[in-house]
């Protein structure tokens, strides 16, 4: 293991490698100093049941406060990914008040579907490269116990009739995900195996601890079947399963039979509520600050694709986002891609040739849950954790996104 981080770190010091280039540090180095998130928690049934989205993120913001080591008036904006929430951008700015920053903060919500975590992330990391601000909070939270992001109605015939991918857009997600199946030859054994795999990544991380310096306590509230409303304080994810097997979940009834055989309650995302955070300025800051950097964010970009197979976003995303900076897979020692379907994760491991024990170490959504619009920036909060854990350096997040599209993002873990 000792010679393996060596080799590791040697191969990111090599002078005038591409990878030398984004581990370099500059005082104008866009940079982390605290990513945590909430525990994921069952919709409708966990944790965060009966908690309005508002309070999910005061809560959180409450956590941010207290750790993140400045005055919080140096905060200039917020922006909060949240994909089903119409009033999301009232939310977010309220929760932030009623957690103690002042009125001189803005905050905005912004909706890429499953990405919006690392959308938001972006849009706080732009805001300060082009010196709009020079410190933010960037968001995701998502209360699935309430919202959805399913369409209430069709879109309009005389847009639709110009176009089949138009048409396509309004699939529904368990569809697409057949659509992955069927398209590229998956079998239900491939992706029960690879569900399985998912529990038992997280199962073994959660009895080892490795979530819980990620992970703030969020105190609520939760109705009892009798009516009867108790205060809890939540610590840990809930969806877990532990002593999942692939010839468990191959007894699992397929989930959508009209569209295919694959896809079940046991080998896609659960849903879940949840929220992450993470604080963003420049390097020249929190040197000033006196703050501990924790990453550098190095860059993201979109793609799109065809909606039908709208899972397999990352293989478009992620290549396009290497290619920018001079990177190859290889060079990536964290990569953590959304699990929304176990046909879009098996496809995307397989298609970008992805060495698995890299791949989401301590399992993903299937396993751990997908608050949609706080995915994005989970993935960041678990990623830059096991990078600090495994003295690892560059981490790559991406994710599908309904409609067909994929985003991407690249950082450096500096601690």
């Amino acid at each position: 293991m000792a010679a393996e981080r060596l080799g590791s770190i040697l191969k990111h010091l090599t002078p005038g490698t591409a990878l030398s280039q984004i581990t370099s540090k500059n005082a104008d180095d866009i940079v982390i100093t605290l990513a945590v998130r909430t525990p994921l928690c069952k919709a409708k049934k966990g944790g965060f049941k009966d908690t309005e989205l508002e309070y999910m993120i005061f809560a959180l913001l409450q956590q941010v406060k207290e750790r993140m080591g400045f005055d919080p008036a140096l905060v200039e904006d917020f922006c909060l990914g949240n994909v089903s929430d119409g009033k999301a951008a009232y939310k977010v700015r309220a929760a932030a008040l009623a957690a103690g920053f002042p009125n001189t903060a803005g905050a905005s919500s912004v909706n890429r579907f499953c990405s919006s975590g690392l959308k938001a992330t972006a849009d706080i990391a732009h805001s300060i490269t082009c010196g709009s601000i020079e410190v933010g909070i960037a968001l995701g939270a998502e209360s699935m116990s309430i919202g959805g992001d399913a369409l209430d109605k069709p879109f309009d015939e005389d847009m639709t009739s110009h176009s089949q991918e138009a048409r396509d857009a309004m699939m529904a997600m368990g569809w697409t995900s057949e659509n992955v199946g069927k398209d590229f030859g998956l079998t239900r054994e491939q992706v029960d195996t690879y569900a399985a795999e998912s529990f038992r990544r997280a199962e073994e991380a959660q009895k080892k601890g490795l979530f819980d310096d990620e992970i703030v306590p969020i105190t609520t509230k939760v109705k009892g079947a009798d009516g009867e409303v108790k205060k809890v304080t939540l610590t840990r994810d809930e969806g877990i399963r532990p002593g999942t097997t692939a010839e468990g979940l191959m007894k699992i009834r397929t989930a959508f039979p009209e569209w295919g055989p694959i896809t079940t309650g046991g080998n896609a995302s659960q849903v879940t509520d949840g929220a992450a955070a993470v604080v963003l300025m420049k390097r020249s800051t929190a040197i000033k600050l006196g703050v501990p950097v924790v990453a550098k964010y190095v860059g993201s970009t979109v793609a799109g694709l065809a909606p039908r197979i709208m899972g397999i976003g990352p293989t478009v995303a992620i290549p396009k986002l290497l290619s920018q900076f001079s990177l190859n897979i290889n060079d990536c020692d964290v990569i953590e891609i959304n699990e929304a379907f176990g046909t879009m994760a098996v496809y995307c491991r397989d298609k970008l040739g992805l060495d698995w024990k890299k791949m989401n170490p301590r399992g993903g959504a299937i396993a751990l849950g997908h608050p949609l619009g706080a995915t994005g920036a989970r993935q960041i909060v678990t990623g830059l954790s096991e990078c600090r854990r495994t003295s690892k350096k560059i981490l790559l997040t991406s994710m599908c996104i309904g409609t067909g599209m994929g985003m991407a993002g690249l950082f450096v873990n500096e601690q």
